[in-house]
């Protein structure tokens, strides 16, 4: 790696793209996407990646480039910013809320065989008809000891230790116990963590899903109906999309939507804050509002 990584990871609406952007333009750097949906063509107004004006400020990697009928791995992203890293003279600068895009880039990724199409069909099957409850039940009986260890509010991370159960006969801390090599070490980097307090950062998130309603939130719901809508596939786990789509079909209504999606918003957000309050406690603490010292930040 040329130069020191500089990471910077923070919840959703913190400002992790407008603090990157400067960070770029002051030390040559290439922002690179960390965010699991923000990898995808679609949502680009309720996943809020870059717009135009921003992406012609720095250069910008890995957003918007997945079709959304793949099923994209943590995998396949850490090999994707290996090939950034290996074919750019400029400084990383990673950033994202996604904890486990992370956790892979400084811990190392456990070789987990891939997971069959039918075990993935049947475990999205499962997540509709019966909800998390169900995976919860199953492991708790085959694998309490992966159960412990992860986050029994995220759907996403359940199924997925369900999958690997099936597919493979092992847990996932028996796969986790054999890690990969970490393709960046922590004390490599200058990792950066932006924190807000709740009440400050769900102002903020209310008056961007606000402005994403304005922006083209509806009429990206409006062709993702059209393409045929699966809320199970990862392409689809947009925040708000559900909502907005069931007031286009008349369950809801809009404003009902739009405030569902702002709760939803908040839980995600205070999900992200315990994460990295658990996970981040070496990184540097940016206290938000504050404007950064980029001189400390980056010394």
């Amino acid at each position: 790696m040329p130069k020191r990584a500089v990471l910077i990871a923070g919840p959703t609406a913190s400002g992790k793209t407008g603090l990157a952007i400067e960070i770029a333009q002051r030390i040559d750097g290439v922002i690179i996407n960390a965010d699991a949906l923000q990898v995808y063509k679609k949502w680009r107004v309720l996943t809020a990646r870059p717009s135009d004006e921003e992406l012609a400020q720095a250069p910008h990697e890995l957003y918007g480039y997945v079709d959304e009928a793949r099923e994209y791995s943590v995998g396949e992203w850490i090999k994707d910013v290996s090939k950034v890293i290996d074919n750019s003279n400029k400084t990383p600068i990673i950033i994202g809320g996604t904890g486990l895009y992370f956790s892979a880039l400084l811990n190392g990724l456990s070789d987990i065989p891939p997971i069959p199409p039918d075990i993935r069909a049947a475990g999205n099957a499962h997540r509709q008809r019966d909800g998390v409850a169900y995976f919860r039940a199953q492991l708790d009986q085959k694998d309490p000891e992966s159960l412990a260890r992860l986050d029994q509010n995220n759907p996403a991370r359940l199924q997925r230790a369900w999958e690997v159960l099936e597919a493979t006969g092992h847990g996932l801390s028996y796969w986790h116990a054999r890690p990969a090599r970490p393709l960046i070490l922590l004390e490599e980097t200058v990792p950066i963590l932006l924190n807000w307090q709740p009440e400050s950062l769900n102002t903020r998130i209310d008056a961007r899903f606000d402005m994403m309603m304005k922006s083209g939130a509806i009429e990206e719901c409006e062709a993702a109906r059209a393409a045929g809508f699966d809320p199970a596939h990862p392409a689809n786990r947009a925040l708000g999309a559900r909502e907005i789509i069931a007031a286009i079909d008349g369950k809801i209504t809009m404003q009902g939507a739009v405030n569902k999606a702002k709760i939803l918003t908040h839980q995600y957000a205070k999900r992200q804050r315990t994460w990295f309050r658990s996970k981040m406690k070496d990184w540097q603490q940016v206290e938000m509002p504050a404007k950064p010292d980029f001189t400390a930040l980056l010394r």
